[in-house]
This record gives structure tokens, sequence and C-alpha cells, in this order.
């Protein structure tokens, strides 16, 4: 058999690598794996929703169709300049002797 003339760590490192998937009673990688599914907002290391704002895109009709990197870029904009807001919104209130920002922090930040 061709397994008796590799070592034994390299035919178990193979078999396990590549064949793990199929000896668990699915077909050949078909069916249910057992990952965890992993948003596009994880992916692209956000903390907006990526998958929201592919939806607004499309639901909005802007264009007949919206490219798969589109929303990653909208969300990441609008993330920075949120943060941006955020931190100018922030040190309005801690010049305010405040510890919580409220809508005049945000208005004297922008």
């Amino acid at each position: 058999s061709w397994n008796t003339l590799l070592p034994e760590s390299i035919t178990s490192s193979f078999f396990h690598s590549h064949f793990a998937k199929m000896t668990k009673g699915s077909a050949g990688g078909r069916g249910k794996s057992g990952k965890k599914a992993v948003s596009r907002s994880n992916k692209a290391g956000l903390q907006f929703p990526v998958g929201r704002i592919a939806r607004y895109l499309k639901k909005g009709k802007y264009a007949e169709r919206v490219g798969a990197g589109a929303p990653v870029y909208l969300a990441a904009v609008m993330e920075y300049l949120a943060a941006e807001v955020l931190e100018l919104a922030g040190n309005a209130a801690r010049d305010n002797k405040k510890n919580r920002i409220i809508p005049r922090h945000i208005q004297l930040a922008i």
C-alpha cells in the first residue's frame, strides 16, 4: 500500500488535513462542515455592518448592480468618519468636564 512508503507522521497529518471532512458524514465537503459563519464585517476588521450596508445599497436602487467591495469600502469610510466625530466630541465633553457626550458636544465637534 502507498502509506507504508511514507512515515506515519506525514500520512496521518495528510489524512487529517485532506480527508477529515469527508469522514464526518458529509458527502465530499457538501452539507454541514461544522464551520462557524464569519461576517464580512469581521473579515474586513470593521465594526460597521457590511451586510446591512450592502442590503441598503441594493434596496435603494442607486444602481442596477452593486460590487462586492463597495459595501466594505463604504462601511470603512462611515466607520472612520464616525470615529473622527466621536473623538472630537469626546474632547469637547472633556473640555466641559463631562463624562458623557451630549448632542451639543457633537455639534461642537462638527
